[in-house]
C-alpha cells in the first residue's frame, strides 16, 4: 500500500483568504450606507419629533449588526488565514457568518410577523405622508445596496490563488474563478438588504392603499406577505451554510468528475472518495485508488482537470490482489 500525506511544513491552506475578497469589499461598503442612513434617520427623527423616522433607523440598526457580522467575517478569516491551528484554512467562517446572518433574518422575519399581529389586533394611526417618504428613501437605499451585493453580477474573483503549495500538480494554481454562488456570507448579506428593500415595497404599496383607499389593514397584512418570504429565504440559507459546516459531499457533478477522470486510467477503480468544499470555490478531496499498475500519487491528481477546484488533495493507492481488481477492458 501506498499512501500520499501532507505535512504541515511548507503547506499553508490560504486558498486565496489571506487576500482581500470582492464580497468583502461589497459588504463594507452595504455596511457603511446602512451606518450613515440609520444615523441619519435617527437624528431626523429625534430633531424632528417623528416616531416613523425613529423606529425605521432603529429598524436599519438591526440590519447593520447583520452586515456588521458579515464583515468582521471576512476580517477574521483573511487575518487568520496563516493560522495553522485551522486544519483546513478559514474557509468554513465564511458559512459560519451566512449561517449568523440566517439566523438573524428569521429573527427579523418573526418580528414582523408579530408586529403586524399587533397592529392587527391594536390598529395604531399612522401618519402616511411621513410614513411615505421614510419608505421611499428606504428603498432607493436599499434598491442601490442590493445592486452592489448582487451576487448573480458576475464578478469573478480574480484573486490568482497563487498558493503556496504545489499539490502534486506540478504547477501553482493561477487561475481566475468565479465562485459568488458559493460565497454564502455574500448570499447572507445580500438577503438582508433585499429583506429591507421587500419590507419597503410591501410599506410603500400598503400605504397607497390605506391613504386613498382607507384600506388602514393593509398595513399590518403586507407585514405578514413579506415575514412569510423572509423566513423562506432564511430557511434556505440555514440549510446551505449548515451543510456547508457539517462538511456535506461535494455536488454530484464535481464527485462524478473526480471518477471520471481517475477511472479514466486503465485497470483504475476508486474505492473511497469524499468531496467537499471547504471555502468559496475550493474543494478538498480524499480518494483511495486500487489499480493493477500502482503509480505514484502525484500522478493521479494531474488527472483532475484544474477547474473542478480542488486545491487538497490526498491520495491513498492500492494495488489490486487477484479477487477484487478493476476489470481491464480487452
Amino acid at each position: 500500500m501506498r499512501t500520499h500525506t501532507h505535512k504541515q511544513c511548507g503547506h499553508l491552506h490560504t486558498f486565496g483568504l489571506d487576500q482581500k475578497q470582492e464580497g468583502e469589499r461589497r459588504t463594507f461598503l452595504v455596511f457603511a450606507i446602512t451606518i450613515i442612513m440609520m444615523v441619519i434617520e435617527i437624528a431626523a427623527g429625534m430633531h424632528f419629533g417623528s416616531i416613523a423616522l425613529l423606529a425605521d433607523g432603529l429598524h436599519m440598526g438591526s440590519h447593520a449588526t447583520a452586515l456588521g457580522i458579515n464583515t468582521l467575517a471576512y476580517i477574521y478569516a483573511r487575518r487568520y488565514a496563516h493560522d495553522p491551528r485551522f486544519t483546513f484554512g478559514t474557509g468554513k467562517i465564511n458559512a459560519l457568518g451566512g449561517y449568523t446572518g440566517a439566523v438573524l433574518l428569521g429573527f427579523f422575519a418573526v418580528t414582523m410577523a408579530w408586529e403586524g399581529g399587533k397592529r392587527l389586533l391594536y390598529p395604531q394611526p399612522i401618519a402616511f405622508d411621513w410614513a411615505l417618504a421614510v419608505a421611499v428613501i428606504g428603498l432607493a437605499v436599499n434598491a442601490a445596496s442590493v445592486l452592489i451585493l448582487d451576487v448573480n453580477h458576475g464578478h469573478g474573483h480574480d484573486h490568482g490563488h497563487g498558493h503556496s503549495h504545489d499539490e502534486g500538480h506540478g504547477h501553482a494554481h493561477d487561475h481566475a474563478h468565479s465562485h459568488s454562488e458559493d460565497d454564502l456570507n455574500l448570499r447572507s448579506a445580500y438577503l438582508h438588504v433585499l429583506a429591507d428593500a421587500l419590507t419597503s415595497v410591501t410599506a410603500i404599496i400598503a400605504l397607497l392603499a390605506g391613504k386613498y383607499l382607507g384600506a388602514v389593514w393593509m398595513d399590518p397584512a403586507m407585514g405578514f406577505v413579506g415575514a412569510v418570504l423572509i423566513l423562506r429565504w432564511s430557511w434556505s440559507l440555514l440549510q446551505q451554510t449548515g451543510l456547508r459546516l457539517l462538511d456535506y459531499q461535494a455536488p454530484s457533478a464535481v464527485y462524478d468528475a473526480v471518477h471520471r477522470a481517475i477511472e479514466a486510467d486503465e485497470g483504475t477503480e476508486i474505492f473511497d472518495l469524499h468531496v467537499w468544499l471547504i471555502a468559496p470555490g475550493t474543494y478538498a478531496a480524499i480518494i483511495g485508488i486500487i489499480t493493477h499498475d500502482p503509480k505514484e500519487p502525484d500522478y493521479y491528481k494531474t488527472l483532475l482537470p484544474d477547474e473542478l477546484g480542488i486545491r487538497h488533495l490526498t491520495v491513498e493507492v492500492h494495488p489490486c490482489s487477484d479477487e477484487k481488481c478493476p476489470v481491464v477492458p480487452v
